[in-house]
């Protein structure tokens, strides 16, 4: 895929800073960057790299972070889309997420000032820039303005 635009890159740099202050604070676990691959099948590979990622800590091994790709879906996997992205295709991907045993997928679009909040068996839950963005069980007391998001 080619490289996102600016408003994108600072859009998922806002918001990893503010899970990543949390997550740090709190010794929640571990954030991980658009370039990280989570690996969430096998025969044939299939890997996936969020623009944001989070691992809870009791997820984390004893020996440590990988090297290589996780071989695990992150608990949390956010997906910042681009204007080019369809509908159909995050869609998709939040369902791969889902699938694959992530605990929830937010999906932060730029163009509406949104954040869609997808757990599994749960209700869709769409936020606006008046809402709060609450971490739940995953990312536990995470609070922020969706607001605080957008550039």
């Amino acid at each position: 895929m080619s490289p996102a635009g600016g408003e994108h890159g600072a859009v998922v740099f806002n918001l990893a800073a503010l899970i990543a202050q949390h997550v740090r604070a709190h010794n929640l676990g571990q954030g991980f960057g658009a370039e990280t691959g989570f690996k969430l099948a096998s025969n044939p590979d299939t890997v996936r790299a969020p623009d944001i990622a989070f691992v809870r800590r009791e997820r984390i091994p004893e020996a440590g972070i990988p090297q290589n790709f996780w071989d695990i879906a992150p608990d949390l996997a956010v997906e910042v889309m681009s204007p080019g992205d369809a509908v159909k295709e995050v869609s998709e991907k939040v369902g791969v997420w889902l699938a694959a045993g992530a605990l929830a997928v937010w999906v932060v679009n730029p163009k509406r000032r949104t954040v869609t909040v997808h757990r599994p068996a749960e209700d869709v839950l769409t936020l606006t820039e008046e809402d709060e963005l609450d971490g739940g069980e995953v990312v536990p007391g995470f609070r922020c303005r969706v607001s605080e998001i957008f550039v």
